[in-house]
């Protein structure tokens, strides 16, 4: 009777364990990535007068910047992960500072994630036809195709 009442406990407390390593490991991750000017200094930016040099010394340095249009974009987000599932964005933020053609400011814009669109992006990799063929296969595959009157020309 002793040994069943001492199995009975090691078997509860190892399924008490068991299930809270399951809970605990349900428990959403965060992970912030980049980074928003605060909103006083982003108010500090007087449109057409303040140029790039004074915007990034009041805002700091930016996460990108345009190469066409040469405006500056800040941009934080926030991602989620539970558990094995794939990590979600649940929070993005970009502020665009725009500027004039002479140099000085002309928009500063704040978007969201409710703001963006999936954008599919465009592979400019050519592909191959034997990158779904395994070796033998590819050998095997070229027993039929001898042609001997391409040899004797």
């Amino acid at each position: 009777m002793r040994i069943n009442r001492h199995v009975t406990k090691t078997l509860m407390s190892a399924a008490l364990v068991s299930a809270g390593l399951m809970l605990g490991a349900c428990t959403p991750q965060y992970k912030n990535h980049g980074y928003i000017p605060l909103q006083e200094d982003l108010d500090q930016i007087t449109i057409g007068q303040d140029t790039r040099d004074t915007v990034t010394a009041m805002a700091g340095m930016p996460a990108a910047s345009g190469i066409v249009d040469s405006s500056l974009y800040y941009v934080r987000s926030r991602r989620r992960s539970v558990g094995f599932l794939a990590p979600k964005e649940i929070e993005r933020e970009v502020v665009a500072i725009s500027f004039a053609a002479n140099g000085t400011v002309q928009n500063v814009e704040r978007f969201g994630l409710e703001d963006g669109n999936v954008i599919a992006l465009d592979r400019r990799v050519t592909s191959s036809s034997v990158s779904d063929k395994a070796f033998i296969r590819q050998l095997l595959g070229n027993i039929g195709r001898f042609n001997p009157a391409s040899l004797a020309g």
